[in-house]
C-alpha cells in the first residue's frame, strides 16, 4: 500500500500470521478492542466469528450458502436471516481489515456483495409472496410477467460501498399494465407496495438490527415522486426534466436486480453520457461543488473526510468530470469504480501519471480513515473525532504513532486533492476582460483604436466581422448561458489571434469557428477551461486557412488541442490500431456508431499530423508516410467490420483484398487525396462472387457515406479491369489474365505504384508477384516511349491553365513530368533490372536509375531536388486553400528547367 509518511502503514502492525486458533484469537481481539461495534456485536453472539473464518474473506458464494441453509418462510424470517448475514459479513470485514490482511478493494466488494445478496434475496421472496396476494404484474405491450428492477445508485452502482453506508435505490419496472387476480392492480401501484415492503425488509431497525438504511432521493423527482416508475416514465423524466446533477448521480448506476438489464441501461445512457465531448459538464460540476461546499461552510465541518476540502467527494468530482465529458466516446470511462478510473485517465494523458498517484494514494487513505472512524460504533460518519480516547483508536487502527502523526499525512493528502482539484476546477475569471467592448456595440472610434494598438491592419473590416457574428441570427438565438459564454471568449480571442504574424486573416478564421460552434456549448465550454486551445487553434488558423476550415468543420477536435504532449507524440499504430479496434468492438452491432467512430478517429490522427506539419516537425516525405499509413489502418478496419456486417457471409475470414493504386499506392498520400482502390479475390466457393461484390459495394459505401463525423475518404475504383465497366472484383487469375493480354499501357504505369493494403496477406502477395511480373515484361523502348507521350499530351490537354502561372502538377515541367519520366524508366527497363520494380517512391527510383546508368546522374539528382520542392510547395499551397497549386512561373525556374532537361533526355523533346 502506497503511503507518504513511515509513521502510518496499515500493514505495518505487529501482528500474528494467523497460523493457529490462538493466534486467530488475538486477531479477532486486537480488532475488537479498535472497534466497539465489533465488541460489541461478539459480545452479544459469540459465535458469530469462529476463529477459523478470519483466514478469508467472507465471499459472495458464502453469503448465499448461508441464506440458503437458513428457513425463511416469511418475512419476519426473512429480516432475520439478512441482519444475522450483516453481522457476520461486517465482523468479518472489521476483524481482517484492521489486522491488516485485506485490502481496501476487498472491503468495499465485500460488502457491495452483501447489499447485492440482501437485495437479490429480498426481491425474489417478495416476488413470490405479492405474487400470491396480488396476483403476477404482466406488462400490457408484451404480455410478459413484468420484474421490478433494483438500480444501485452512487457507491453501490460502483461497488465501493463504505462499511455503515446507508444504499441509494431506484425502482423501475419495465411496462405498465395490471396483475392478473380477482382484484387486479395496476403494475404502478403493485410495484410501489413491492418498493414499500423491499424498503423496510432492509431498513427497518428490529432487535436484530438491520440490513442498510436506503435512500431513495435520487428517483424521479425526488422526495415527491413515486416510489417506483415505468421504464418509459424514467426515459421522459430523463428527457424533459432531468437536471445535470442528476447525470453525475446517474454515471454510477448499475442493475442489481432485474431481467432486463441491457435494455435498462441503454435507457440510461444517453441521458448520462453525450455521443459528444461534453465540456459543460465543467460548470455543472463546478456548480454541484459549490453546494456541497455551502453545506460545510454552514454547518461547519470542515473536517469531514468526505465533503471537506482535500475530501473523498473532491477526489469523486475529479473521475466523474472525465467521465462526463468522454465517456460517451470512450466507453472504458464509463466504469463506475473510482479506483479502476484513476489509471486510465493517466493512460489518455487526461491527467499526468504523478497527479493520478497522488490522487490514487489520497483516496486509499481517506476511504481507510472513513472505515475506521465507521468501524468505532456502526455509524454513518466522516467527522474526525473530538476526544483524545477516540483519536488514539483511530491512530491506532490507521498504523500510526500517535494522533499527530495521522492528521499531519491527512493533510498532507488533503492538500494534494485540494491542489489537483483546483487545478482541475478552476473557474475562469469573472471580471471583465479588457477588450469586452469590441464585443459590445460600444464607443467604435474606441474601438477602432484598440484593435490598431493590438497590430490589426485592418481595424475597420474587423470591428465590421465582429459585429457581423455577434449580430448573426445563429448567435442572436443562443441560450443565454451560450451568450455569457461568448461574450467571454470573442475578446479573448481577439488577443490571442492579435500575437499571430497574421492577426487580421487569424481572428477572420477563429471567428468563423466561434460561429461553427456557438449552437454547441459543450465547445464554447472547452474554450473558456482551456484557452491554451485558443492559442493553439489561433496558430493553426495563422499558418492555414484549410487547417483553419477543417477544425470549423470538425470541432471535436479542439479536443486534440489540449495536450501538446499528445499533439505532437508521433503515432505509434500498432497502439492506435489496438485503440481504435476496441472501440469499434465496444459498438458492435451498431452500424452508424461505428462509421462515426471510424471518422472521428481518422480526423483526430489528421489533426495531429497537420499541428505537427504547421509547426515544422514532419518532413513531406514522413507525413505522407503517416498519412498513408492511417488510411492502411482504416481500410483494414472497415474491411474487417463490413465482412462481419455481411449476413451472408460463407466464412469467418475473407479471402479478400484491398489493393491501393496512385497516391496511397506510392505512400505520397496527401491530407484530401482520395483513394484509387481495386478488390481481389481468390475462393473456390460457389457464393463468394456475389459475397464478395456485396463486400466490396458495402466497403466503398462506408468508404463515402456522409456521417456525422464527416466522409472517411473520396474513392475512385475505375483502375479495376476494364474500367467503370468491369467488374467491381476481380479473382487473382482474372487479374493476371487482364494484366498480362488486356491491360494498356497506362494501366502498367499505374502498376508501378500499387499495392496490397487491406486485407488476406497471401493475396497481397500473390498480387505483388503478379505486379513485378508485368513490369519485367520486356517492351519495345520506341513503342513504349511513344505511347508513354501521348498519354502525357492526353492529360496535359484534359487540364488547360489559362491563368498565367505555372500549375504545379499539370504544366510541363511540372510533377507528372517527373512520374511519368519514372514510370518510363521502370516500364523500360525492369526486365533488366528487377529492383526498378520495388514500390520504393519516385525519389528513391531517381537515384536508382541514375547508379544503374539509366539517366545520367546530375540531371537526375536536379530533377530529384526539383520533385520534392515541387511537392512540397504544392502542399504549401493546398494548406492555403488554393483549389489549384499554381505559383508564378519564375519562382520555380531552375526546378521547370531541370525537370524538363530530364524528360528531354528520356523521352524527347515535350509539345509545347
Amino acid at each position: 500500500m502506497s503511503v507518504i509518511s513511515v509513521n502510518c502503514n496499515l500493514k505495518g502492525m505487529p501482528l500474528p500470521n494467523a497460523r493457529t486458533a490462538a493466534d486467530e484469537d488475538t486477531l479477532i481481539r486486537h480488532a475488537a478492542g479498535l472497534s466497539r461495534f465489533a465488541r460489541w456485536l461478539l459480545e452479544a453472539e459469540p459465535g458469530l466469528l469462529p476463529a477459523a473464518s478470519v483466514r478469508a474473506p467472507l465471499g459472495a458464494d458464502e453469503m448465499r450458502a448461508r441464506l440458503a441453509a437458513t428457513e425463511i418462510t416469511d418475512e419476519t424470517s426473512l429480516k432475520r436471516a439478512l441482519r444475522d448475514l450483516r453481522k457476520r459479513v461486517m465482523l468479518r470485514v472489521i476483524t481482517r481489515d484492521l489486522c491488516g490482511l485485506a485490502t481496501l478493494e476487498e472491503v468495499v466488494a465485500t460488502v457491495s456483495a452483501l447489499a447485492d445478496i440482501a437485495i437479490s434475496t429480498a426481491v425474489a421472496h417478495l416476488e413470490r409472496w405479492l405474487a400470491v396476494e396480488y396476483g403476477k404484474p404482466i406488462g400490457k405491450d408484451s404480455g410478459r410477467a413484468q420484474k421490478l428492477h433494483v438500480v444501485g445508485m452512487g457507491k453501490l452502482g460502483g461497488a465501493e460501498l463504505n462499511v455503515s453506508s446507508d444504499i441509494d435505490l431506484v425502482f423501475v419496472y419495465p411496462e405498465d399494465g395490471e396483475t392478473r387476480a380477482a382484484r387486479a392492480l395496476s403494475n404502478h401501484e403493485f410495484f410501489i407496495r413491492f418498493a414499500r415492503r423491499l424498503i423496510a425488509l432492509l431498513n427497518e431497525i428490529t432487535a436484530d438490527g438491520y440490513v442498510f438504511r436506503v435512500d431513495m432521493r435520487l428517483r424521479p423527482l425526488g422526495a415527491d415522486g413515486p416510489l417506483a416508475c415505468s421504464f418509459g416514465m424514467l426515459e421522459n423524466y430523463f428527457v424533459t426534466q432531468g437536471r445535470e446533477w442528476e447525470r453525475y448521480a446517474w454515471s454510477k448506476a448499475r442493475v442489481v436486480y432485474g431481467d432486463r438489464t441491457q435494455e435498462l441501461t441503454e435507457l440510461v445512457r444517453p441521458f448520462v453520457f453525450r455521443r459528444h465531448l461534453d465540456y459543460s459538464a465543467f460548470e455543472s460540476l463546478r456548480e454541484l461543488h459549490r453546494e456541497v461546499r455551502r453545506e460545510v461552510e454552514r454547518r461547519e465541518i470542515h473536517d469531514n473526510i468526505k465533503l471537506g476540502p482535500g475530501g473523498i467527494r473532491e477526489i469523486e468530482f475529479i473521475v466523474q468530470l472525465f467521465q462526463l465529458i468522454r465517456g460517451g466516446r470512450d466507453a472504458a470511462l464509463r466504469e463506475p469504480r473510482t479506483l479502476a478510473v484513476l489509471p486510465l485517465l493517466a493512460e489518455r494523458n487526461l491527467l499526468p501519471h504523478a497527479a493520478v498517484q497522488e490522487l490514487t494514494d489520497a483516496y486509499r487513505f481517506l476511504r481507510n480513515l472513513e472505515h475506521r472512524l465507521q468501524y468505532l460504533d456502526d455509524k454513518q460518519t466522516h467527522a474526525l473525532p473530538e476526544n483524545a480516547g477516540d483519536q488514539a483508536l483511530i491512530a491506532a487502527a490507521m498504523g500510526c504513532a500517535d494522533y499527530a502523526a495521522l492528521r499531519a499525512q491527512l493533510e498532507q493528502h488533503r492538500g494534494n486533492v485540494t491542489r489537483h482539484f483546483d487545478g482541475i476546477f478552476a473557474a475562469s475569471k469573472d471580471d471583465a476582460h479588457p477588450l469586452a467592448g469590441l464585443w459590445r456595440a460600444g464607443d467604435a472610434g474606441k474601438n477602432l483604436d484598440a484593435l490598431r494598438e493590438l497590430g490589426y491592419r485592418a481595424p475597420q473590416q474587423t470591428l465590421a466581422r465582429i459585429a457581423a457574428l455577434r449580430d448573426s441570427n445563429r448567435v442572436r438565438l443562443m441560450p443565454q448561458a451560450s451568450h455569457a459564454r461568448m461574450e467571454q471568449l470573442v475578446p479573448l480571442v481577439i488577443e490571442i489571434a492579435a500575437r499571430q504574424s497574421n492577426p487580421d486573416a487569424t481572428l477572420e478564421r477563429m471567428l468563423l469557428l466561434l460561429e461553427s460552434i456557438s449552437r454547441r456549448e459543450a465547445y464554447l465550454a472547452l474554450l473558456l477551461q482551456y484557452p491554451g486551445a485558443i492559442e493553439r487553434g489561433a496558430q493553426l488558423a495563422n499558418a492555414s486557412p484549410w487547417a483553419a476550415d477543417y477544425l470549423a468543420r470538425h470541432p471535436i477536435l479542439l479536443d486534440e488541442l489540449l495536450d501538446t504532449t499528445t499533439l505532437f507524440a508521433a503515432p505509434d499504430w500498432p497502439q492506435l490500431k489496438s485503440l481504435v479496434r476496441r472501440r469499434l468492438d465496444e459498438t458492435a452491432g451498431d452500424d452508424e456508431r461505428q462509421m462515426d467512430e471510424l471518422g472521428h478517429f481518422k480526423h483526430a490522427q489528421t489533426m495531429r499530423l497537420l499541428a505537427q506539419d504547421l509547426a515544422g516537425k514532419l518532413p513531406l516525405e514522413k507525413l505522407s508516410d503517416h498519412l498513408s499509413d492511417l488510411a492502411d489502418l482504416m481500410l483494414d478496419e472497415v474491411l474487417r467490420l463490413t465482412w462481419q456486417g455481411l449476413r451472408s457471409r460463407h466464412c469467418e475470414e475473407p479471402r479478400f483484398a484491398v489493393v491501393a493504386y496512385g497516391k496511397l499506392g506510392g505512400k505520397e498520400l496527401g491530407y484530401a487525396s482520395d483513394l484509387d482502390l481495386i478488390f481481389l479475390y481468390q475462393d473456390a466457393a460457389p457464393e463468394a462472387p456475389a459475397n464478395y461484390a456485396r463486400l466490396a459495394q458495402r466497403l466503398n459505401s462506408w468508404l463515402g457515406s456522409l456521417t456525422p463525423s464527416g466522409v472517411l475518404y473520396e474513392t475512385d475504383l475505375r483502375l479495376r479491369p476494364d474500367g467503370a465497366g468491369g467488374l467491381l472484383v476481380s479473382t487473382v487469375e482474372a487479374f493476371a489474365d487482364y494484366q498480362h493480354k488486356h491491360a494498356w499501357v497506362w494501366e502498367h504505369q499505374a502498376l508501378t505504384r500499387a499495392r496490397a493494403v487491406a486485407g488476406d496477406r497471401d493475396i497481397g502477395r500473390r498480387f505483388e508477384a503478379i505486379r513485378v511480373d508485368v513490369l519485367r515484361q520486356s517492351r519495345d523502348l520506341g513503342q513504349l516511349r511513344s505511347e508513354v507521350v501521348a498519354m502525357r499530351d492526353k492529360i496535359f490537354d484534359a487540364h488547360p491553365n489559362t491563368s498565367g502561372r505555372f500549375d504545379i502538377k499539370h504544366d510541363r515541367g511540372g510533377l507528372i513530368d517527373v512520374e511519368f519520366i519514372v514510370q518510363y524508366l521502370v516500364l523500360g527497363h525492369s526486365h533488366r533490372h528487377a529492383e526498378l520494380t520495388g514500390n520504393i517512391g519516385n525519389l528513391a527510383l531517381l537515384k536508382l536509375a541514375a547508379r544503374l546508368g539509366l539517366i545520367e546522374e546530375n540531371a537526375a539528382l536536379a530533377a530529384h531536388a526539383a520533385y520534392r520542392r515541387l511537392r512540397q510547395l504544392q502542399h504549401a499551397r493546398r494548406l492555403q486553400g488554393d483549389k489549384y497549386a499554381r505559383v508564378e512561373a519564375a519562382l520555380l525556374e531552375p526546378e521547370i528547367a531541370a525537370v524538363k532537361k530530364l524528360w528531354a533526355s528520356v523521352l524527347g523533346k515535350p509539345v509545347s
